[in-house]
């Protein structure tokens, strides 16, 4: 079971802030920044000129070293998820990060969700107005081997009209959203799930993949910095899955009716990602 407390993971960011010292700083006038380098690894802002509708195709490459890993949306026990900042009134506004599917590290009794190879994490974005764009983002993510080493990079774009094709940012954009859980289908879903009136355990039952064997990679993630992953006398029949997932300490005086906890499924190749309504 993972459990990662909000406000020390808040404190454990504002501390390695104050390491954070400098910020990289990479303009550029086109649609792929310069990478910024740090010890552990690179990133990168790759992004296409705006549609018709103000919709700003982007991205986040990250590139670890070997042996060096970044985190999930929700990192683990003291990993640092990724931050995309773009100051309010620049005429572009954040509305949504993509993850990728994560794997598990285990390093004793540390759980952390990342990944250790290249990731890119998919950005949309939306113009104000028509015309030239400037991306002004600030990037802050952890990349972590023996330590975690705050990583922080200003990226700076000009979009221009979107007068041409380009070639090699749409095939980063387009792996990087092939990369991404798919939403749920009819073979794939949760069909069922029920907290136990101590809100200890979530009770999950799941269709699964025809082709797949075994106990899935279940991710539950409930209030910010809270995730889950122990599973409790889990069952597969057939295409049928039920599970208990072992939910550790919330947050105070915490009332779950009326919200929606987000579950991701690894079987196998096939990832999905869904969210579950408690009444």
């Amino acid at each position: 079971m993972m459990i990662i407390s909000s406000v020390p993971r808040r404190l454990f960011l504002a501390v390695i802030s104050m390491g954070a010292t400098f910020a990289i700083h990479c303009s550029a006038h086109a649609e792929m920044s310069p990478w910024a380098e740090n010890e552990g690894g690179r990133m990168r802002l790759v992004a296409l000129a705006p549609d018709a509708g103000g919709k700003i195709r982007a991205a986040l490459q990250i590139e670890p070293k070997p042996g060096w890993i970044t985190y999930w949306k929700e990192p683990g026990n003291t990993g640092i998820p990724p931050q995309l900042t773009i100051p309010a009134g620049s005429g572009v506004r954040l509305d949504a990060i993509g993850y990728p599917v994560p794997k598990h590290f285990f390093n004793g009794t540390v759980e952390d969700i990342g990944y250790d190879a290249p990731v890119t994490l998919p950005l949309s974005l939306k113009a104000a107005g028509k015309g030239e764009v400037e991306i002004d983002a600030l990037a802050f993510i952890g990349i972590c081997k023996d330590i975690c080493i705050p990583f922080q990079a200003n990226f700076q774009l000009k979009l221009g009209p979107a007068i041409q094709s380009h070639p090699q940012e749409e095939a980063i954009l387009a792996a990087a959203d092939v990369s991404l859980p798919k939403p749920p289908s009819a073979d794939f879903d949760v069909t069922a799930q029920a907290m136990a009136a101590d809100q200890k355990t979530l009770s999950l039952t799941l269709v699964l993949p025809a082709e797949g064997k075994g106990a899935p990679d279940i991710i539950v993630t409930g209030p910010s910095g809270y995730a889950f992953t122990k599973q409790i006398g889990g069952k597969r029949d057939g295409a049928v899955f039920k599970t208990n997932v072992a939910i550790g300490k919330l947050p105070k005086d915490y009332d779950i009716s009326g919200k929606r906890w987000g579950v991701l499924v690894i079987d196998g190749e096939r990832a999905m990602e869904t969210t579950v309504p408690f009444e």
